[in-house]
């Protein structure tokens, strides 16, 4: 099922909760088939998914406001990775990740070559600071491809 929290501002969750941000309904939707991926990469840990549609600084602001980790995953590719540092590590710091399963790359290299050729000019320079991220920018580059989170639905 689906919550949708009007009054966030008052929302709290325990602090070893990981709260992982779903860019695609999709994604969101089918959780569940999902499960073995989430827990290759976090663990066992309790995980609460949002999303962050519609498009609005509440959920980062609540975030802001609460203490515990945050995993952003993405469609793997440039424009995910910029809304990733410009939406959220940017603001959240250390407490914020990229959800980088360990075969991306296998799957990158049949990614979508057309995606990648219409984001490239925009995100051409598009760095971080952070190895893993920049391993996953470097990957992107290196086989001109993106991939999308949806692949990932088992």
């Amino acid at each position: 099922s689906f919550a949708f929290i009007a009054d966030w501002q008052q929302f709290s969750i325990p602090e070893e909760v990981v709260v992982v941000g779903i860019e695609n309904m999709e994604n969101f939707r089918m959780i569940r088939g999902q499960r073995a991926l989430f827990e290759s990469v976090l663990g066992k840990v309790p995980l609460l998914f949002v999303s962050r549609y519609p498009q609005s600084s509440d959920l980062c602001n609540w975030l802001q406001s609460i203490s515990n980790h945050y995993v952003h995953f993405g469609d793997f590719d440039l424009a995910g990775i910029h809304i990733f540092l410009t939406e959220f590590q940017r603001y959240l710091g250390q407490r914020a990740t990229l959800f980088v399963p360990s075969d991306v790359e296998q799957r990158l290299q049949k990614g979508s070559l057309q995606r990648y050729d219409v984001q490239a000019a925009r995100f051409e320079s598009l760095k971080s600071g952070i190895k893993d991220v920049q391993n996953l920018i470097d990957m992107i580059n290196k086989y001109h491809r993106c991939y999308d989170q949806e692949g990932y639905i088992e």
